[in-house]
Parts: C-alpha cells; sequence; structure tokens
C-alpha cells in the first residue's frame, strides 16, 4: 500500500507491506463550523453556565482585565477578536468604560509577541486602542506576580499575574482546546502564572492530552479552587472549540469549571479513548513529521521540537495506545539542523549540554529543570528579547517518556543522519528500509502501524 506523509514542508510517499493498518491522530468526527461567530459568542455570554452575566458581576467603577490564549494555541481565525469585543460590549452595556479594561496576553513561559503578532491575534485596532493597557504576561516580573499561597489538599503553590487580584473581574478568551490538553483552569494556573507553580503540572508524568479522566487538570482544578477562594469572586471564562485551525465549532461561556465541563462533554464524541482505537498491539508504526509546532508560530521548528516535543510528543499519542512493549516507531523526517535563537535562544543549549548525556526525562528534570529556570541570561531574553523561557526547552524533551515503552525510534530520510543520531534515534535512507529493518527485528509477519496525523496548522 502506498501512502503520503507529512515530510518536513512536504509530502514523502512511501510504499508499506499490504497488512499494513491505518489509524488516524485527528479527531474522528468533524463537526460543523458556525456560520455567525459573532453571534454564537453573543449567544454564549448571554446564558453563561454557573454564573450571572458579566453585566451582573461589575459595577460602573469596576476594573476589568480580559486575558486571551497566546498563539502557541492553533486559533488562526478572529475567535479572541470578536470574543474579546463582545465581553466590552457587555461591559459598556453595564456602565464600565473601556479606559477601565486591561488586556493581557496569558503566554506563561511561552514567548512574549510583538506589537504586530499580537495584532495578528486580536487585530490592530485593539492593539491600538488599548496600548500601554495591553501587554503579555512576565512570569519573571516579581513586582506584577502575586503569590496567594499553596493548595490546603496538596500544598501546590499558586502564583498568578497581580492584574487577576487587582482586577474587579477576570475575564478569560479560550481560542481553542488541544484535545484535553488545555483550557479550564491551565488557562489561567498556568497561563498567567510563574515556574514555581507551572512545574507542578510540566512534568514527564504530569502533563497529558487525554480527553477522558485527565490527571493533569485534576491538580489544575485544585490549584484553581484555592484561587477562587482567596479571590472571593469567580473567573470568568470563554471556551472554544474548533471545527478546523481557522473555524469555531462552539462557544461556551460562564465558570471555569462548567464551561470545561460543556467543553469536554462535546469533544468526547470527537476523540473516543485512544486505547479503544484497536483491539491488537502493533510492532511497528510509521507516521510522518511535518515542519509544524504550537511553539514555532512566526518562527520555525528546530530539532527538538520536531524528533521530540512533536515526532514524540504531539504526534505520538497513539504510540502508547496500539503499540506493544519494545515496538519500533518509524518517523519520516527531514529534520534540518536549523535553529532560531531569538524565539528559542535556550534550545541549541539543551541539545548540545542536556541531550548530549542524557535520554531520560526524569534525570533531565532532577538535574537541569531549575539550573535552566533561573538562566539570568536566558531569562533577559525572555524578559525582554522575545524568546522563549529558558526552562521551556527542558519542559520540550519531556515526551522522551514514550522511550520507556519504545524499543527505538527509526527516523526515515534525514537530510542530516547525525542530526537524530544525537538524540540516540537509528537513521535509515527511506521508509521503505525502515520498515525492513523492523522486519528484522520482529518478524517478517509484524504487525504494521501507519498513522495518519492532522495537517499542519499554521496562521495565514
Amino acid at each position: 500500500m502506498r501512502v503520503d506523509l507529512p515530510y518536513g514542508e512536504s509530502i514523502l510517499t512511501a510504499t508499506l507491506p499490504e497488512r499494513t493498518r491505518t489509524f488516524s491522530n485527528a479527531e474522528t468526527l468533524t463537526p460543523p463550523a458556525v456560520d455567525d461567530l459573532p453571534s454564537v459568542v453573543r449567544h454564549a455570554l448571554a446564558e453563561p453556565l454557573g454564573l450571572p452575566r458579566i453585566g451582573q458581576l461589575v459595577k460602573a467603577r469596576s476594573r476589568v482585565t480580559i486575558a486571551f490564549d497566546d498563539a502557541t494555541v492553533p486559533s488562526y481565525g478572529p475567535i479572541r477578536r470578536i470574543a474579546i469585543e463582545a465581553v466590552l460590549a457587555e461591559l459598556t452595556a453595564a456602565g464600565v468604560a473601556r479606559g477601565q479594561v486591561s488586556l493581557v496576553c496569558a503566554n506563561a513561559l511561552h514567548r512574549k509577541l510583538r506589537p504586530a503578532e499580537l495584532a495578528r491575534i486580536i487585530g490592530a485596532d485593539l492593539v491600538a486602542e488599548f496600548g500601554e493597557r495591553l501587554g503579555c504576561h512576565d512570569a519573571e516580573n516579581i513586582d506584577s506576580l502575586v503569590d496567594l499561597g499553596r493548595t490546603p489538599q496538596h500544598g501546590y503553590p499558586v502564583v498568578v499575574n497581580r492584574l487577576v487580584t487587582e482586577s474587579d473581574l477576570l475575564v478569560y478568551v479560550n481560542a481553542g482546546h488541544m484535545r484535553g490538553f488545555n483550557g479550564g483552569w491551565k488557562s489561567v494556573c498556568v497561563g498567567l502564572s510563574t515556574y514555581d507553580s507551572i512545574r507542578v503540572t510540566h512534568t514527564p508524568d504530569g502533563m497529558s492530552m487525554s480527553v477522558h479522566g485527565n490527571r493533569m487538570h485534576a491538580v489544575l482544578d485544585e490549584m484553581g479552587g484555592h484561587l477562587e477562594a482567596r479571590l472571593g469572586r469567580p473567573i470568568f471564562k470563554i471556551d472554544t472549540l474548533l471545527a478546523d485551525p481557522f473555524r469555531v465549532t462552539q462557544v461556551v461561556a460562564g465558570s471555569v469549571a462548567e464551561a470545561r465541563r460543556a467543553t469536554v462533554t462535546a469533544m468526547e464524541s470527537m476523540f473516543p479513548p485512544r486505547r479503544e482505537q484497536a483491539r491488537e498491539r502493533f510492532d511497528v508504526i510509521v507516521y510522518g513529521v511535518p515542519d509544524d509546532s504550537p511553539y514555532a508560530v512566526f518562527s520555525h521548528v528546530n530539532p527538538i521540537l520536531t524528533l521530540i516535543s512533536s515526532g514524540l510528543g504531539y504526534l505520538g499519542g497513539l504510540v502508547e495506545a496500539i503499540g506493544k512493549p519494545g515496538c519500533t516507531v518509524i518517523m519520516a523526517t527531514p529534520v534540518p539542523d536549523r535553529w532560531d535563537r531569538v524565539a528559542h535562544p535556550s534550545y541549541p543549549d539543551v541539545w548540545e549540554r542536556v541531550l548530549g548525556g542524557t535520554r531520560d526525562p526524569h534525570d533531565i528534570m532532577r538535574r537541569y529543570a531549575d539550573d535552566y529556570a533561573r538562566r539570568p541570561d536566558y531569562i533577559e531574553a525572555y524578559r525582554s528579547g522575545f524568546g522563549f523561557h529558558p526552562v521551556h526547552a527542558i519542559f520540550a524533551v519531556y515526551p522522551l517518556k514514550r522511550l520507556s515503552h519504545v524499543g527505538r525510534v527509526i527516523v526515515a530520510a534525514p537530510r542530516d543522519p547525525a542530526i537524530p543520531r544525537h538524540v540516540g534515534f537509528e537513521v535509515a535512507e527511506s521508509v521503505e528500509e525502515a520498515v525492513s529493518r523492523a522486519e528484522q527485528i520482529h518478524g517478517p509477519d509484524c504487525a504494521i502501524a501507519h498513522i495518519k496525523q492532522p495537517p499542519p496548522a499554521r496562521p495565514s
């Protein structure tokens, strides 16, 4: 059977044995896009779940902050702008002047966005109007952070942007869900937080994209409950479900818990549990890796993002679900040796210094996470140079955890074989050669699965 695999910026056609079975890493149901997005947003705000309307949560003199997802959420339509304008209209109707409202991009430890990049995601008019009242979250600015103490159940530290505590109302605009990875309390307790809080969930075992029973969100729910208890007032949330990276299928609003519950319920039919996709387990899993990453928007990918963050992480979700222990993963990618040292300043250092010595993500976390989180040169690049926080490169290698299930990774058709070999991956000149080598390991009749990956999501 012939298959087309995403391969960098292009497609690689490969011939696989006829016994190969094909699975999809995309949603099983493609929901229809809404025709009138502004109307859908207004309807959601008019009938919030679990909370009164925004106008009932404020007074004429209230100070309000509207936070919104940064560009790493692959949502490239107008939802952020439309939702912000709709919230402003609700506030105006309640007597809150637009001059009493601030906007903040919830970029967490991701890089801050330049004004032109903010204009790409919320519109040039809002950027021009809000001026100094629009900014990006700074997880290293002590003066703009408030420590709300630890949760009573497990002692998780909760640190948030000062705007959250000093505003009379925080409204958060979620621009889309990546399965169960984001949304919910992650928006605030990660997006507007700092390393001390974020590292609780950002561990090799802590992060999860599961729609069903997501362990990461259980921790975040505890943090969010503590946050609201300390504030003494609710956070108002807008959650968005996408039909594709440019179009919306559902918008809900209300309390964080109720908005997430409604969104997860809708996602459950789109994304059934991965382990239920196949009754048998496979010896060999084949897929392609495009030059695409949520962490490369307005930039480009690098070997860590291609091979580990995307290759084993975002695109490798079915590996443990349908692969036998000790299975062989074959990923086709040119994986060029290129680095954006402005957007990803610590990534080349982590590639050489860290991955040159170990592939154990737990060892990497213990030995390097705190060290990189406090590197002054890289922190300055995050604060004023539009670079990712230095510890983000450490987080990006945590999908190496899948190597505890995978026997080997063979990278097919890399431009420079030394790149995948640097992290202990094997190399083949073609997908066919990689499959032949896997058959020598697992047997000539070994079970092979081909995974169709979703198309790359890039801003227009």
